[in-house]
């Protein structure tokens, strides 16, 4: 892996770091989060209740569905807090250049990325379609950045896909702050082809496109690549899709590897496929082969080794 001169700084949920912070002077402490992801990465925590003024502990509030729009408020109806949401949401999303990324607490009302419950006005009912309004605003201005909830990390693939996210973004950060260039761009892009191809080959082509079109000015070329490659990356890897990028890679030795080298790398690469084997098998593979017959532009490959290994995302 190719290390960012600065680790990733996240927003994170200020419970999730296990600060007492919630209604009950309670936390919501991710081990993942803290004792695992910590070593490789920043936190910024955030709590908008704490942050608009609400005490510790303080009465439950929740999304009810009024004509006007979704309020904020605690059960009986008093203490209605939707605004002051908002605008703490809208007043950090204009402060959040140095994050990379942002985890948020599933189901709250305000950090909920999605499936949030919302009760309808005369408390008779729920459904769970909300988003929390200050996660709502977060990603809105920053549609780019990588965003996840807590839940949703305790799946390996969404976690990997995550923390391949952050670790992108990071680079991609530098590399604005290096002083885009054309050469750059393209450089930064060939470096990450097959990471793209092997989560979404539409968008592996999609910026191919974008990047050759010569009408285009740097800094919209920037954002339309941007835009697609992070949206690319939102699309979990599949067996699948792995089982055909690792394939090309493969490729690349055709002319260098005996015939039994080439049939014990086409056997770790089926049994991948078949769910035998994790991925790293057939990774560490393709990797010994480079050390041995060296390819600088494949060794460039972000794909081979898109975040810290010590996480292990790839042995499962």
């Amino acid at each position: 892996m190719k290390k960012p001169q600065q680790p990733p700084t996240i927003g994170i949920s200020a419970c999730l770091t296990g600060q007492e912070v919630r209604f009950d002077k309670g936390h919501k402490r991710s081990d993942f989060c803290m004792s695992q992801l910590a070593k490789f990465v920043t936190y910024q925590p955030f709590c908008p209740e704490v942050a608009i003024g609400l005490p510790i502990p303080r009465a439950t509030i929740r999304q009810v569905q009024y004509p006007d729009g979704i309020h904020v408020q605690r059960p009986d109806g008093s203490g209605d807090v939707t605004q002051p949401l908002l605008d703490y949401g809208h007043q950090v999303a204009q402060q959040l250049e140095t994050l990379s990324g942002f985890i948020f607490c599933q189901k709250s009302p305000s950090c909920g990325m999605e499936r949030v419950k919302v009760y309808q006005e005369d408390g008779k009912g729920s459904t769970a379609t909300g988003v929390g309004l200050f996660a709502q605003q977060i990603m809105a201005h920053h549609p780019n950045l990588p965003c996840e909830e807590n839940g949703r990390l305790m799946d390996p693939a969404l976690r990997e896909n995550f923390i391949i996210r952050v670790f992108t973004y990071q680079h991609w950060k530098e590399l604005l702050a290096s002083g885009l260039t054309k050469h750059k761009l393209i450089t930064f892009h060939s470096e990450r082809k097959y990471l793209l191809m092997s989560h979404h080959l539409i968008s592996y082509k999609e910026a191919g496109r974008i990047l050759a079109k010569a009408d285009l000015e740097l800094h919209e070329m920037a954002e339309q690549y941007l835009a697609i490659l992070m949206s690319g990356l939102k699309h979990v890897a599949t067996h699948r899709s792995h089982t055909n990028t690792l394939q090309h890679l493969q490729g690349y030795f055709k002319k260098v590897l005996t015939k039994q080298q080439k049939q014990e790398l086409s056997t770790h690469i089926e049994d991948f496929r078949r769910g035998l084997v994790p991925l790293v098998v057939p990774l560490t593979l393709i990797n010994h082969y480079l050390k041995e017959f060296p390819q600088q532009y494949l060794a460039a490959q972000v794909y081979l080794s898109p975040y810290p290994q010590e996480l292990k995302l790839r042995y499962i």
